[in-house]
């Protein structure tokens, strides 16, 4: 559903969007605006898209491994939105052509992702749906070790998770 929901928004944007100014909806706040990223989430480690490519099957083959011992459900929805963010942005490094539809590429597991959803236009990078996928799943993967919920569906109880 994630992977599907993040094909779909950056289908729509590149269709309406690339190439026109960016779309105002809340001034000063939100605005939709299409860059292509060479980097990781909000355009940290631009230009290392051959690196990134390969972290992230890793990190896919990583969560389908990690599936086949699953029996928690915060823990399937946690690795759900892990496995849909890194799908989706996997899938426009090895589809996407770097500038855009259309042109060569310039090598192997080169391909931009596209990034659309800007929040405080000119303080903070520009997202996709993939990328607030991955940060949440992150986050709440953390709580979830630090509160002790094992993928197993146990709980390991010790004074610091009460």
């Amino acid at each position: 559903m994630i992977y599907g929901l993040d094909l779909l928004t950056k289908t729509l944007v590149l269709r309406t969007l690339e190439g026109e100014p960016p779309l105002v909806v809340i001034p000063g706040l939100l605005q939709f605006r299409v860059i292509f990223n060479s980097g990781a989430a909000f355009s940290i480690g631009t230009g290392m898209t051959f690196v990134f490519t390969l972290v992230a099957t890793g990190v896919v083959v990583a969560i389908l491994r990690t599936a086949r011992k699953l029996r928690s459900l915060p823990w399937a929805i946690t690795l759900g939105m892990l496995l849909g963010g890194a799908l989706g942005n996997l899938t426009d490094r090895l589809l996407r052509y770097p500038a855009g539809f259309g042109r060569p590429a310039s090598g192997q597991l080169q391909g931009h992702v596209v990034d659309f959803i800007e929040t405080f236009p000119g303080h903070f990078p520009v997202w996709n749906v993939a990328d607030s996928m991955i940060v949440c799943g992150g986050i709440v993967a953390v709580f979830l070790a630090w509160r002790g919920y094992q993928i197993d569906g146990t709980r390991e109880v010790s004074a610091k998770n009460g």
